[in-house]
């Protein structure tokens, strides 16, 4: 395993630039900077989809410890890299598994992209087919850890789009509903908007409910897919 890890490796960092280094830092705040090599996100893709073409025939198991040595080195290509090799092992998802995509997030998940990149479809994908791990999710929202409060939230993006988990949402945003973190209140804020989309009404009414307690960031992020009225009123103090 170590030997494509390795290989992995040295191709990403023949194929990055100073210019694309540099230009990754607008996306974190100062001093919250991910580890990067500079290599732009559809040049990643190439990467990885020619490197599981040569993995793809190894066992769940060994594509996961390659999976895992990429998280340990903490840079953004790598996380993605492996994350797009467990996503193309959906078919293969089972339930012990969830202790693995746990361990990542809890031990090497450092910074928002690797959050939602994980959570969003690896880990989303997992929950929808085995849903009864969403009430892991509500222990992750009470962790003192940021990143795994936002993946709490994160994870239902994709579940939340397809009208799922209604009730599992406003709870874990019940959770999260005054954290300080701005993070956290991005990505929960993020998760009702999503919601509001099959569950208008549902979120509207949540938002209203508890409009005086939510924070302005997580509140601003709930409501952008409402109509403008609905907008205006949630607004309004």
């Amino acid at each position: 395993m170590q030997k494509v890890v390795t290989e992995i490796r040295g191709v990403l960092k023949s194929s990055s630039d100073e210019k694309t280094k540099e230009m990754s830092s607008r996306f974190f705040k100062k001093g919250e900077e991910a580890l990067v090599y500079g290599i732009k996100s559809v040049e990643i893709h190439k990467i990885g989809k020619l490197f599981y073409k040569k993995v793809k025939d190894k066992t769940k198991q060994e594509i996961f410890e390659i999976c895992e040595q990429l998280w340990k080195s903490k840079y953004l290509e790598e996380a993605f890299i492996a994350c797009m090799f467990t996503e193309s092992l959906y078919k293969k998802y089972e339930p012990s598994d969830f202790e693995i995509f746990e361990r990542w997030v809890k031990n090497y998940v450092n910074n928002w992209a690797d959050c939602d990149t994980l959570c969003n479809h690896t880990i989303g994908t997992f929950v929808m087919m085995y849903p009864e791990f969403v009430e892991n999710l509500k222990e992750w929202a009470k962790s003192s850890e940021r990143f795994v409060k936002r993946a709490s939230a994160v994870t239902l993006i994709i579940p939340a789009r397809k009208g799922l988990f209604l009730k599992d949402i406003f709870e874990i945003a019940d959770i999260l509903l005054q954290d300080k973190d701005d993070l956290v209140q991005k990505g929960y804020g993020w998760m009702l908007k999503v919601t509001s989309q099959a569950h208008q009404k549902e979120v509207f009414d949540y938002v209203m409910s508890k409009k005086a307690l939510m924070p302005r960031t997580a509140l601003r992020y709930a409501i952008e897919k409402l109509p403008e009225e609905l907008r205006k009123e949630a607004m309004l103090k």
